[in-house]
């Protein structure tokens, strides 16, 4: 399957996790993919290992370094079609309660996490335009909807949703779609020797028995960003295994 024939995209945080998944799967459907990420070295890794990527640092939390990564994709694609928003700030464990949560970790997130979704899609809007075809997704999270903890991350995630929503509307008229997937838990490095936490969530939490990998929401977001979504834009895409639509603790309750 060839749906990125002729293709450029450019994946911000993508040198690992969902990130590389994601430039993996365009790759294979014929995209030529920048491989923009804060870790220059992995980027070139990833980006080495795949025909047709190439790599560039690129700090989401810095607007001349997102319009450099922009610029970049322009003269080595000759224009851009594809904008995924990946990077985000980590989530680190989670500070309770509430008022202990540090003042420089919301900054942090909000202007990586959310406001790197801004700058880079601000930077990429005329080129996305120009080609035609153009789609924006953005990476969110289920914290977004639900109570999962932090915050400051989730707060961040939640913007993003309505970012998604609102840039739909002003980037319509250009021709440029704007879509979100939303994952839930995606068994990442983040949970590196925390199998055991892993196979728990799958077990107790996760109506399709099993916790999500980067190539399931890679997939999602080569069809939001493909022309099978065509007519789609301002949509939110759940990669999240059922945990937002079933509630079987309520069931467990109730004895049903």
């Amino acid at each position: 399957m060839d749906r990125f024939e002729g293709y450029a995209a450019l994946v911000t945080g993508g040198a690992r996790g969902i990130g590389a998944a994601t430039v993996r799967r365009l790759v294979d459907e014929g995209a030529r993919v920048l491989v923009a990420d804060l870790d220059e070295e992995v980027a070139r890794e990833t980006a080495g290992a795949l025909p047709g990527a190439r790599a560039v640092r690129c700090d989401v939390g810095d607007p001349e370094s997102v319009a450099a990564a922009v610029a970049y994709a322009a003269e080595a694609f000759g224009g851009l079609d594809v904008l995924v928003n990946n990077a985000f700030a980590p989530d680190l464990p989670d500070v309770r309660p509430f008022e202990d949560e540090p003042e420089d970790r919301w900054r942090q997130q909000l202007d990586v996490t959310l406001m790197g979704a801004v700058r880079c899609a601000r930077a990429a809007l005329p080129l996305l335009a120009a080609g035609g075809r153009g789609a924006i997704v953005n990476i969110g999270s289920v914290n977004a909807e639900a109570d999962f903890g932090n915050h400051a991350y989730s707060a961040a995630k939640a913007g993003l949703a309505s970012f998604t929503r609102t840039l739909a509307g002003d980037a319509a008229p250009h021709g440029v779609r704007v879509n979100q997937v939303t994952p839930g838990t995606i068994a990442t490095r983040g949970w590196e020797s925390r199998e055991e936490k892993l196979a728990a969530l799958a077990e107790r939490v996760y109506p399709l028995g099993r916790v999500g990998t980067p190539e399931d929401v890679a997939a999602a977001v080569a069809f939001l960003a493909s022309g099978d979504a065509a007519w789609i834009t301002g949509t939110t895409l759940r990669v999240d295994g059922g945990l937002l639509a079933v509630n079987s603790h309520f069931a467990e309750v109730l004895g049903e």
